[in-house]
């Protein structure tokens, strides 16, 4: 049986003070969203990524891949968008078990009055609370971490890319 790697007091503060500032800064972003948009903050990824793909348009499992969500729990947010006749369902001509999700105009719509409470949010509590240098860190600590876990999932690059985040070689 292999030896727990106990972590040191520095390790352990930087894991837990990781945790905590990832974890407030969504539930930030969220609450604002929530209480300054009519887009709640688990709707919005679903919306920006459809937003970001031509036609509006993809299929509900790369979806799903897309905005991290489970299957059913999206299957929840589109019926629930679809309600509000922000998504419209489309049956998938060539395979009969796919489904795709279409962004309407009215979804676009609520994502373009939601989008800059988000991005102010991002900007006033991760940007703007570091220079230039520490935000390139940021970025290159964070894509080290990603390069690992790519690794370790297996994830090809056709996969990340379906993800969202091509990776990049490291500078």
């Amino acid at each position: 049986m292999a030896r727990t790697r106990w972590l040191s007091e520095a390790e352990q503060r930087t894991w837990r003070t990781f945790v905590m500032a990832t974890k407030l800064l969504w539930d930030q972003l969220e609450q604002e969203l929530d209480e300054q948009t009519e887009v709640p903050s688990h709707y919005y990824e679903v919306l920006a990524r459809l937003a970001e793909v031509p036609e509006r348009r993809l299929r509900m499992s790369d979806l799903a891949d897309l905005s991290q969500s489970s299957r059913s729990r999206l299957s929840h947010s589109i019926a629930r968008l679809e309600s509000l006749g922000w998504i419209r369902r489309e049956a998938c001509q060539t395979d009969r078990r796919g489904a795709f999700a279409l962004l309407t105009d009215e979804g676009f719509s609520a994502l373009e009055a939601a989008a800059p409470v988000h991005v102010e949010g991002v900007h006033t509590h991760l940007i703007d609370q570091l220079d230039v240098e520490q935000l390139e860190e940021l970025r290159r600590i964070s894509e080290r971490v990603l390069e690992h876990l790519v690794a370790v999932k297996e994830l090809s690059p056709e996969e990340l890319g379906r993800l969202g985040m091509p990776l990049q070689p490291r500078s």
